[in-house]
């Protein structure tokens, strides 16, 4: 069996670009510490790329996008592992969503489109490293956080408190309330800058009737 010389030639060089590719998106997310880091996203890229490339040879004379389509699916069970509940908070949003795009970095470059391959990824940098201080900036005037704080089972106590909360500048929605022996469990989402919800922090570590609060 004689081996098709360009065909290897043209398939390596597409899994060479997707390494690379998904290294630079790897390298910020292992950068940050994040649960999915350098390797993960590059074998993600390099199975994308070879989905893709595999699918046009298993497709050929039919449709090829049967099996390049399948590959959203997969990323999707992979994105959804990546996302976790961290108290009354949901992390991992923004891996799964490198993960997802990440794919799709792969696949164009299982398809020959570099050029394309190169501004996405590009684009992607921008976004996960430039827009890191736009985010920081909206934060710091108008930042939502989760409350999860437990007081007695007391009515005058939960007014005292939500009538506080504004009094810092802050603006919050009711979420839910539970019952936990003689304790309320009380869950809001607060909204406002980032130094009025220090100061709150401040004023529940301090206050005498919050047996106990999570953030």
């Amino acid at each position: 069996m004689s081996l098709d010389y360009p065909f290897i030639y043209e398939n390596s060089i597409k899994l060479m670009v997707s390494l690379m590719l998904g290294a630079v998106i790897g390298a910020e997310r292992e950068y940050k510490g994040r649960n999915v880091g350098f390797r993960t996203i590059i074998l993600i890229t390099l199975g994308s790329t070879l989905f893709t490339i595999l699918s046009s040879i298993i497709g050929e004379g039919n449709d090829p996008s049967r099996v390049a389509s399948n590959i959203i699916t997969g990323v999707g069970f992979l994105g959804a592992g990546a996302i976790f509940r961290d108290g009354m908070s949901v992390k991992g949003v923004t891996t799964a969503s490198v993960i997802w795009i990440s794919a799709a970095i792969g696949m164009a470059c299982g398809i020959g489109q570099y050029e394309f391959a190169v501004l996405v990824t590009l684009t992607v940098l921008v976004v996960l490293l430039g827009f890191a201080g736009v985010q920081k900036f909206i934060d710091k005037y108008n930042k939502e956080m989760v409350y999860k704080i437990t007081i007695p089972n007391d009515p005058e106590i939960k007014k005292e408190l939500e009538r506080s909360i504004p009094t810092f500048n802050l603006k919050f929605d009711w979420v839910r309330q539970s019952k936990a022996d003689y304790d309320l469990i009380l869950n809001y989402e607060i909204r406002g800058p980032e130094s009025s919800h220090d100061a709150f922090i401040d004023f529940l570590a301090n206050s005498k009737h919050i047996k106990n609060f999570e953030v």
